[in-house]
C-alpha cells in the first residue's frame, strides 16, 4: 500500500484546441465585461451630473426665496433729525 500519496485522478492531456477555445472564450468574456463596465461608468457619471444639477438648483431656489423674504422686511420712511442740548459735564465747575 502506498499511503503517502493522495489518491488523485490521472492528469488529462491538454489539447491545443481546448486551450485555444478557452482563450477565445476568456477574451470574449473580458471584452463584454469591459464594455459593460464602460456603459455602467457612463450611466453613473450622467446620474451624478443630474443629481448635482438638482442639488444646485435647489440651493439656488432656496437662496432666491430667502433674498425675496429679506427684501420685504425693509421699511422706508421719512424722518427729521432733532438735535438736543448736551447736558453739562458734571466734572466741570459750573459757569458763574
Amino acid at each position: 500500500m502506498n499511503s503517502e500519496r493522495p489518491n488523485r485522478a490521472p492528469a488529462l492531456p491538454r489539447s491545443t484546441v481546448a486551450t485555444l477555445a478557452g482563450r477565445i472564450v476568456l477574451v470574449i468574456v473580458t471584452l463584454v465585461l469591459v464594455v459593460l463596465g464602460f456603459f455602467f461608468l457612463a450611466a453613473a457619471l450622467v446620474a451624478g451630473t443630474i443629481l448635482a444639477g438638482v442639488v444646485l438648483l435647489r440651493f439656488w431656489w432656496l437662496k432666491r426665496r430667502l433674498e425675496k423674504a429679506a427684501a420685504g422686511q425693509i421699511i422706508t420712511t421719512e424722518y427729521t433729525v432733532v438735535e438736543r442740548e448736551r447736558p453739562p459735564d458734571p466734572r466741570l465747575p459750573p459757569d458763574r
